[in-house]
């Protein structure tokens, strides 16, 4: 009996030095689109905090693809082990409408939020040689006229929204396509007439585009007199964000260590310049903060879908 005590003892304080250890190797913050865009460069900073405080390699993945599913950068975060060494960087879009586009491996949702961070300058822009330069223009141009829009994925909440804004407003998009970025080159090649993306990826040609409208609650800084979906239709109130999740059984102390190199690389003055250059808002969002807004959210996303009658 003794021995089995003393061996059991062992065993407990073993697997007590195993969890105590996290991180002893590298660890992946995957990254469901391209390079470039304002989660890839916030989730690079929170990797390399992550690496100069625990001392293990820490590096972004990026895995874009599949902008309505299948997601394939969180389906490889959900079918990973769960032990903190897959992390994923994840749009509002993954968790809210993720488990109920049929993809297996999201339904029911894997997913925990380690915390939301990020609230993109999410807006509706056009060329500047478009027939109409403001919201009210577009909506009158598109009742007689065919507009052509690019997303990132049909069924996602910005897109969603988009198409319930137009909708409301007495016109429809003719045509609509998904593209994996959404930025200068996409407006000046003509192949679409209007682009739902961050400002972040247009700010290189801004004084080249009209801001017909941008997604979210408040103004952003950098187009203060561009309305807001919200100011144009108060029913449609969506939050785009990012945020880290992990799969629901992955240890509290992988959580912790995660959530400490993110606190600290978001309140940093690399993240404070991104803030103030782009518009964005960068902040941290505790778990249960983050499971509210999620919760918020899809209350929203289905006043969308009535909108749209879907």
């Amino acid at each position: 009996m003794k021995k089995f005590m003393a061996t059991a003892a062992a065993m407990a304080l073993s697997a007590s030095a195993v969890l105590a250890e996290y991180p002893e190797k590298p660890v992946s913050f995957v990254v469901p689109w391209p390079p470039g865009d304002l989660e890839d460069v916030l989730t690079r900073l929170i990797a390399d905090e992550f690496q100069a405080m625990y001392g293990v390699p820490a590096a972004v993945v990026n895995k874009p693809g599949g902008g309505g599913g299948p997601f394939p950068g969180a389906v490889e975060v959900a079918t990973a082990p769960a032990d903190g060494y897959t992390v994923g960087s994840f749009v509002i879009g993954v968790p809210v409408i993720g488990p109920d586009i049929g993809i297996p491996e999201l339904n029911p949702n894997p997913f925990d939020p380690i915390g939301i961070f990020l609230t993109y300058p999410f807006v509706i822009a056009s060329s500047k040689d478009a027939p109409f330069s403001t919201w009210a223009e577009l909506v009158e141009h598109g009742k007689e006229n065919d507009v052509a829009l690019g997303h990132f994925g049909s069924v996602l909440p910005p897109t969603q929204v988009t198409f319930a804004a137009a909708v409301s407003s007495g016109f429809d998009f003719a045509s609509e396509a998904a593209f994996d970025a959404l930025d200068c080159n996409t407006l000046a090649s003509g192949d679409v007439d209007v682009i739902n993306t961050t400002l972040q990826l247009i700010l290189p040609c801004l004084d080249q585009v009209n801001v017909l409208a941008s997604i979210g609650g408040e103004r952003i800084s950098l187009v203060p007199d561009t309305p807001t979906v919200v100011e144009l239709n108060p029913d449609l109130p969506l939050a785009l964000w990012n945020g880290l999740f992990v799969h629901k059984d992955t240890p509290a102390d992988a959580r912790e260590k995660i959530t400490a190199a993110a606190q600290k690389a978001l309140s940093s003055d690399k993240a404070k310049q991104l803030a103030e250059e782009t518009g964005a808002l960068i902040y941290w969002q505790d778990p249960d903060a983050s499971n509210a807004q999620i919760e918020q959210d899809k209350a929203s996303f289905a006043k969308i879908e009535e909108i749209l009658g879907e």
